[in-house]
Formats: C-alpha cells, sequence, structure tokens
C-alpha cells in the first residue's frame, strides 16, 4: 500500500505536469486564433483555383502535354506535411498511416516537411528524398513555390511519374481530416456525367493564346504552388488545434488524477491519525490500569 510520502510525490508530480499541459493548451490557442484566420481568409483562393484549373483542363479537348500525363517512371513523390513537434494527438500519426495505405514504400520518394512525418515514413522503409521541415514553423508562398520548382523538375527528368499530397484539412477546432490529394498529372474531370447525375451539357472548347503548352507550362506550376501552400496553412491550423484539444484532454485528466491523490491522501491522513489516537488511548488506559 502507497504510504503518504508516496502519495504527495505522485501528486505533487502530477500538478507540476497540469500546469505545463495548461500552459501549452494557451499557446496553443493562441496560435490556433492566428492560423485559422490565415487558413480561413484563404481558402476561397484555393478552392477557387482548383476550380479553374479543373474548369480549364475540362474544356481543353484532346490537348497534350506532359503535366496531363503520367511520366514514364515508375516512381511517385509524395509531399507530407505534419509538425515538428508531438503533444498533438493523433494529428502526424493519421499523415503517416495516410501515406502508408495509399503509397507503397518502394515506389514512393517522400518531400518531408514537418519531422514527425519523415522519422515516421522513414521507419517504415521510405525513401526520404527532400526534407524541408523548418518550412511548416512559418509558411510562406514563395516555400512551395521552391518546392514545386524541384518537384517539377525531376518530373522532367522522368525521376518520377506522379506527384501527390498529403496533408490535414481544418474543419473546426476538434475536426480534421487527412488527406491524400494527387498534383501531378493534373487528371480530367470525371467525363459522362455531371456532377448533380445529369447528362452534361455542351461547353465550348478551351482556346489558348499563345498555344496550349506555353499556357499550360505557366498555369500549372502556379497552381501547385497555390495547393501546396494553402495545404501549409491548413495544416499549421490544425496542428494548433489537435494539440489544444489534446493538452485541454490531458489538463482535464490530471485534474481528475489530483483530485483521486487527494482522496487518498485523506483518508492516508486520517487512518494515520485514528491510529495515533488509538495508540495514545491504549497507552492511557494501560496507565491507569
Amino acid at each position: 500500500m502507497a504510504t503518504m510520502r508516496d502519495i504527495k510525490r505522485r501528486r505533487d508530480s502530477i500538478q507540476s505536469t497540469e500546469q505545463i499541459t495548461k500552459a501549452m493548451k494557451l499557446v496553443a490557442t493562441v496560435k490556433l486564433q492566428k492560423s485559422r484566420a490565415k487558413a480561413e481568409s484563404a481558402k476561397p483562393y484555393f478552392n477557387l483555383m482548383y476550380d479553374t484549373m479543373s474548369s480549364i483542363i475540362s474544356k481543353s479537348g484532346a490537348v497534350r502535354h506532359r503535366y496531363l500525363q503520367a511520366g514514364a517512371s515508375p516512381k511517385k513523390a509524395v509531399i507530407t506535411i505534419t509538425s515538428n513537434r508531438g503533444l498533438a494527438g493523433g494529428y502526424n500519426n493519421n499523415i503517416v498511416k495516410l501515406v502508408n495505405s495509399e503509397l507503397p514504400a518502394a515506389d514512393t520518394m517522400v518531400y518531408a516537411i514537418g519531422r514527425k512525418g519523415r522519422d515516421g515514413l522513414a521507419r517504415r522503409g521510405y525513401k526520404i528524398q527532400g526534407d524541408y521541415s523548418e518550412v511548416i514553423n512559418d509558411p510562406l508562398y514563395q516555400d512551395a513555390a521552391e518546392l514545386t520548382g524541384v518537384l517539377l523538375e525531376a518530373f522532367a527528368r522522368g525521376e518520377i511519374g506522379e506527384i501527390y499530397l498529403a496533408f490535414t484539412t481544418f474543419k473546426n477546432t476538434v475536426v480534421h481530416t487527412p488527406k491524400l490529394l494527387k498534383l501531378l498529372p493534373v487528371e480530367l474531370p470525371e467525363r459522362g456525367q455531371a456532377a448533380d447525375g445529369q447528362e452534361p451539357k455542351a461547353r465550348a472548347i478551351m482556346d489558348y493564346e499563345p498555344d496550349d503548352e506555353t499556357v499550360l507550362d505557366a498555369i500549372v506550376p502556379k497552381y501547385m504552388s497555390s495547393l501546396i501552400y494553402g495545404a501549409l496553412l491548413e495544416s499549421l491550423a490544425s496542428e494548433n488545434g489537435a494539440r489544444m484539444t489534446a493538452m485541454d484532454s490531458a489538463t482535464s485528466n490530471a485534474e481528475e488524477m489530483i483530485e483521486d491523490l487527494s482522496l487518498q491522501y485523506n483518508r492516508a491522513r486520517q487512518g494515520a491519525i485514528t491510529q495515533e489516537l488509538t495508540e495514545i488511548v491504549a497507552g492511557a488506559n494501560a496507565i491507569g490500569g
């Protein structure tokens, strides 16, 4: 049975942990407010960029372009966006599990943004082709553009045939969904039926000026950079939301444990006092007898 000293030491230790988790929750809450505002303000632009690109490709007819066709290489590249720090619940592990379930390690090269995802995938046998972990600390559009350039050069050299993006979409403070998005080759929207299930309406063929190759060479890199930057903002908001939720749960658990330990301590203390009183009374009776 634990002694009063053992109970008190454990209670003090948990109280110290509670103070840390409470402070981390407050920090995560402040960061969440900032990152959430940036993600939500930028989201309409990135959604419009995706819809516009889909519209352009769907109206392009029989246009053949290297960005619309899979490369000769069977290798795949995936950009994984996770955090550099833990204590965020299942946020990082969800991305690792998603990539591991969808893309085979033997044919996939990882361009890691975030040390947690990098380390988790490396342990599962994935080749870490590039490490851009510092980008997630303060995401900039320039970071996304530079990474896009590296990937497009590898795609042009035939080193990779497909490019994917694994990130976490931010819905609200407690709901964050891991997502795997195919960036290249840019896929045509489904043909044959419209989104509402009706026969598609006739659409005018896209007219390129000066030509389709020049236009797509200019548009696709910006399209990729925009999606990567948008994913960085959403992932950062999701990370802070996940950490705030995890620290809130940890603080609540610590409070419950402290209450239980306080109850145990008080019972042990009362038992010790009762024992001392019993011994005193027994001693007095023995003397008086």
